[in-house]
């Protein structure tokens, strides 16, 4: 009940940017870091796995690949349960089925049960844990959002920091079967951090001011499990066929630079290391790309910062595809963690903007099913092209052509279909909310001019991709200047 309350009222409430929200941080850290490592860190029991099953590398590759699936494909389910249970009881339930899965894979008896244990039921329960605290960020967290979304996205480095080298040690010393048995346990940490998302209930000084705000508003707002209203929205159809394009080669990298170095004929050990050394420089620029992005004057274009971190990166592929021995590799790694913290730490900092915190639970689900798709197609398709030639060099190329693609999208997607037609006041409108939500908007604005020429959250959130919440000021001068055309 509590969990509903939040997802019912929370664009009426505004976001404390502190307190309770640095443990609701804590646990979307450790959230984070379990999601995107875990499938990265069940990779180390392969080799045992093949020698038990007696089957191939791409047969036990299925294992991180399903769960990933299950992470992004599962996202408008994950959208319809929040709204209609709340986080908090979502995100409870994930944990069960998150530790559930490591347990019964631990007494399976072929490669399809792990596909299922690990997989289907692991994948549901790290992504019934994912989407929500995400959303619980959110509303927490409003003027420090993109910090609090830098450090949160830092999870995903420090836990596969963790895990991976766990990993290898219950391998060692309890064999696979333990090893699954070990982890089970500790994916029930997840249960603690859901207990950590309370729900934002609205001051009780609001309810004696105001007693029948909620009763003119209750008959004329109906609740949606699924809100497909945020495809009306040019910011966020833009956004989505971008982060599309961008998964399908955001990926594949890391996947496959330690193979890379060991045809260089290095060391397991050596190459190994790589990984460590993306993920340091990842675990660094995530936070750092979050103080960078809440800076007054970048907030407003943190769209283009999302594209220039994606350009960066795709840029960091086309060029480490030319490398021709360890160092070369090296310099890779530690210009590709920058750039993928950058990417990771703005990702949802940007959709965040472009929807609005109300509208947030469904349009992350979408974006996750769009970006399922392209996981499944990515690093497959990445390793057919190095089974047709033989050269890493072609799958580093064309990794990086995708990424360089989606931050072109971003940026001139942006520019033309926006930023160019923000001069005229009902196109703004138009692109700030849907057509069910323009009259309010309009009679919100008139009503704040006379407050020191703030904007509430509500109509500030739900604005073009580029209006972030740093230009809050701005947007009520513009809209009071009518006919001019800010540039950007």
């Amino acid at each position: 009940m509590g969990g509903a309350v939040v997802d019912d009222g929370a664009p009426a409430v505004k976001a404390p940017d502190g307190g309770w929200g640095w443990a609701v941080l804590a646990g979307c850290f450790v959230i984070t870091g379990f999601s995107y490592a875990f499938p990265k860190a069940v990779s180390v029991f392969f080799k045992e796995l093949m020698r038990e099953f007696d089957v191939g590398y791409s047969d036990t590759a299925w294992i991180s690949s399903i769960l990933l699936a299950m992470l992004y494909g599962t996202g408008p389910l994950c959208s319809v349960m929040v709204n209609k249970f709340g986080c908090r009881w979502v995100m409870m339930v994930g944990g069960l089925f998150a530790s559930l899965g490591m347990i019964l894979a631990s007494y399976a008896t072929s490669i399809i049960h792990i596909y299922i244990c690990i997989g289907v039921i692991t994948g549901l329960g790290l992504a019934l844990n994912f989407q929500p605290s995400l959303i619980m960020l959110n509303r927490y967290f409003s003027e420090k959002r993109p910090l609090a979304n830098g450090l949160a996205a830092a999870g995903s480095p420090v836990a596969l920091c963790c895990l991976s080298p766990l990993g290898q040690i219950l391998q060692y010393h309890y064999g696979w079967r333990g090893g699954f048995l070990i982890l089970g346990g500790i994916l029930l940490n997840c249960c603690a951090c859901a207990a950590l998302m309370r729900p934002l209930l609205p001051p009780k000084t609001a309810e004696i001011d105001a007693p029948e705000a909620p009763q003119e508003k209750k008959p004329q707002i109906k609740r949606k499990l699924l809100d497909f209203s945020v495809f009306r929205d040019r910011g966020f159809v833009i956004y989505t066929v971008a982060a599309s394009i961008m998964v399908l080669g955001l990926f594949v990298p890391p996947v496959f630079v330690v193979s890379y170095a060991k045809k260089l004929h290095n060391e397991d050990t050596k190459s190994a290391l790589l990984l460590t050394i993306l993920g340091c420089v990842d675990m660094f620029a995530r936070p750092a790309c979050g103080l960078i992005a809440g800076i007054k004057w970048v907030r407003p274009r943190t769209v283009y910062l999302f594209s220039f971190a994606m350009l960066f990166n795709g840029c960091t592929d086309i060029i480490g595809s030319q490398a021709t021995e360890y160092t070369g590799l090296v310099i890779f790694c530690i210009f590709f963690g920058m750039s993928y913290g950058m990417v990771g730490a703005l990702q949802f900092e940007v959709l965040m903007a472009i929807v609005g915190t109300e509208k947030f639970p469904s349009a992350i689900g979408l974006v996750l099913l769009m970006e399922a798709i392209a996981v499944l197609v990515g690093p497959p398709g990445a390793g057919r092209l190095l089974d047709a030639y033989k050269q890493y060099m072609y799958v580093f190329l064309l990794a990086g052509c995708e990424v360089t693609l989606s931050a072109l999208v971003i940026a001139v997607g942006n520019f033309l279909c926006i930023r160019m037609k923000t001069g005229d006041p009902e196109a703004k409108l138009e692109m700030a909310v849907t057509a069910a939500e323009t009259e309010g908007l309009k009679d919100a604005a008139d009503s704040e001019e006379d407050h020191d020429g703030k904007v509430e959250p509500k109509d500030k959130e739900n604005g073009e991709i580029s209006g972030l919440k740093g230009a809050e000021e701005s947007m009520v001068v513009e809209e009071k200047m009518g006919e001019e055309n800010t540039p950007l």
